[in-house]
């Protein structure tokens, strides 16, 4: 592939268009010109860090090196999981089942591309699977915190109907299922959707970036079809995993409702 190289020029020219969003924050009075300033300033800095660093661990190709990062990766993310809903667990049980449910996702996600479709040569080669445990990360990350606060929030709306369903004999998780299915739903749906715009709609990222780099339109068609599959998969396992450990934090061994350990 022969990808065009961009210079710091180019760069400088795309970021004219930051700059018109902070001109249009200050004209309309948004109050947003810092927010967008601060943005921009931390994602270039982020991706030139992130970008020594890979370039790094791609020259050491060492597998001690990639597990090292994937951690770091999943550590971040099911901190990101653990803090966006409203609702939280005590005793730091959102980022316990946030880092768990995303890191058993995406690793046997990841794990089943690169022994399977993919095969790289070793199967742990940095080239593929840092990106691709990115990717599947950054889909992951989305659909565990917005199945883990529909969850903990509906156990808040829906206290007196629960309580009434346990008096009445039914076990906890029966009780609990219809919150159980909405945070599983409202969790799988942005996948859902993003399926069913790519091609028409929109066209994907990594497809995009492939294209971009060279690569014939039907291979990177072929690379996205099989990512959107393991995007698809990794985001109901981590909903239905984040979802059944939230249900389990919110009961006792006696079936009730333990709303004191909501934050």
């Amino acid at each position: 592939m022969n990808a065009i190289a961009l210079t710091p020029g180019d760069l400088a020219i795309a970021a004219l268009l930051i700059v018109f969003d902070a001109a249009l924050s200050l004209w309309l009075h948004l109050g947003l010109h810092k927010r967008i300033a601060i943005a921009a300033v931390r994602m270039v800095l982020q991706l030139v860090t992130i970008g020594f660093v890979l370039r790094f661990v791609f020259t050491l190709n060492n597998p001690a090196a990639t597990l090292a990062v994937v951690v770091v990766m999943l550590l971040v993310a099911g901190r990101e999981v653990a803090t966006r809903p409203a609702k939280r667990l005590k005793g730091g049980a959102n980022y316990i089942i946030g880092a768990t449910s995303v890191g058993l996702a995406t690793l046997l996600t990841a794990l089943l591309a690169l022994t399977t479709a993919i095969r790289p040569d070793p199967w742990f080669d940095p080239h593929y699977a840092i990106p691709l445990v990115g990717i599947i990360l950054g889909n992951v990350l989305n659909t565990g915190s917005i199945t883990l606060d529909v969850v903990l929030s509906g156990f808040d709306r829906e206290r007196m109907a629960i309580e009434a369903q346990l008096a009445l004999g039914a076990t906890f998780r029966e009780a609990a299922r219809p919150i159980i299915v909405q945070g599983i739903r409202q969790g799988m749906l942005p996948m859902i959707n993003a399926m069913s715009a790519s091609g028409i709609v929109t066209l994907p990222g990594i497809m995009t970036g492939q294209i971009l780099g060279g690569m014939d339109p039907l291979e990177a068609v072929k690379y996205q079809i099989l990512l959107m599959f393991l995007l698809g998969g990794a985001s109901g396992l981590a909903s239905v995993v984040i979802a059944f450990l939230a249900v389990r934090h919110m009961t006792d061994d006696r079936q009730r409702l333990r709303l004191d350990r909501l934050v």
